[in-house]
């Protein structure tokens, strides 16, 4: 019963501890305020017309990449089922053997 209440003590021990550490300098900097961005943030975020022609939100693109993501569902369920035809013919050659045996 003693090692029981030991061990809550050194628990709550540490936790203290750690509770304590928390509340440091370093600790308090690495918390995520929200900050407005200043204005050359909001300069560096605005849109350029320049590089407008570069972006990848064009219709081809859009249209590539459903075509790629079927292309990619059509071969994982080819190899699904191809894995599933030779788990069948394995399993029904297996009761052939033994049915032969």
């Amino acid at each position: 019963m003693a090692f029981i209440l030991n061990k809550t003590v050194v628990a709550s021990q540490l936790r203290s501890h750690f509770q304590g550490a928390r509340n440091d300098a370093l600790s308090l900097s690495r918390r995520q305020f929200h900050v407005e961005p200043g204005t050359r943030e909001l300069a560096l975020l605005a849109e350029d017309p320049s590089l407008k022609r570069f972006k990848s939100h064009k219709p081809n693109v859009r249209r590539l990449m459903r075509v790629g993501d079927v292309l990619t569902i059509v071969v994982v369920a080819g190899c699904c089922y191809e894995i599933y035809t030779r788990a069948v013919m394995r399993e029904e050659a297996r009761k052939q053997a033994n049915a032969e045996n």
